[in-house]
C-alpha cells in the first residue's frame, strides 16, 4: 500500500492509499488544502485538528450546495423528459392542405387553338418551301 505525502494548511501528512488511487488522494488533499489556506489567511495559525475540521466542514458545505444544484438539475431534466414523452404521445398533426391554382379551361382551350393554328401555319410554310413533285 503506497504512502503519499500531502500538504494541508502548511503542514505535511503521510497518508496510505490503495494502489492506483494516488491521484484521487492528491486531488482530494489539494481541495482540502485550498480550504485550509483560506482559514490560515483569514485567522492565522490554527491548531491542526481545528484547521482540518473547519476545512472539512467548508468542503462539506460546498459539496452540499453542489448536490442541491445537481438534484434541481436532475428534477428539471426529468420534467423535460416527461414533457417530451407527452409530446410523443400526441397524435400527429393533420396533413396541411395546399391548394394549387388550376388554369381555367378557357385558357387551355385558347392555348390549344393557338397551337393548332401555329402547326397549320408551319405546315403551310413547309408545303410552300418544298418544290412540288419532289415528295
Amino acid at each position: 500500500m503506497p504512502e503519499i505525502e500531502i500538504h494541508i494548511g502548511g503542514r505535511t501528512f503521510e497518508v496510505a492509499c490503495q494502489e492506483g488511487e494516488e491521484h484521487y488522494l492528491l486531488a482530494a488533499a489539494k481541495m482540502l488544502d485550498n480550504e485550509a489556506q483560506v482559514l490560515v489567511n483569514q485567522i492565522g495559525r490554527v491548531p491542526e485538528a481545528r484547521m482540518l475540521l473547519m476545512a472539512g466542514l467548508m468542503l462539506a458545505d460546498k459539496t452540499a450546495g453542489l448536490e442541491d444544484r445537481l438534484r434541481e438539475t436532475e428534477d428539471r431534466a426529468a420534467q423535460y423528459l416527461d414533457e417530451l414523452r407527452d409530446l410523443r404521445d400526441l397524435p400527429p398533426p393533420p396533413p396541411e392542405r395546399i391548394e394549387v391554382p388550376v388554369v381555367p379551361a378557357s385558357v387551355t382551350d385558347s392555348l390549344a387553338e393557338i397551337a393548332a393554328r401555329a402547326e397549320a401555319l408551319a405546315q403551310e410554310i413547309e408545303d410552300k418551301s418544298t418544290p412540288s413533285g419532289l415528295d
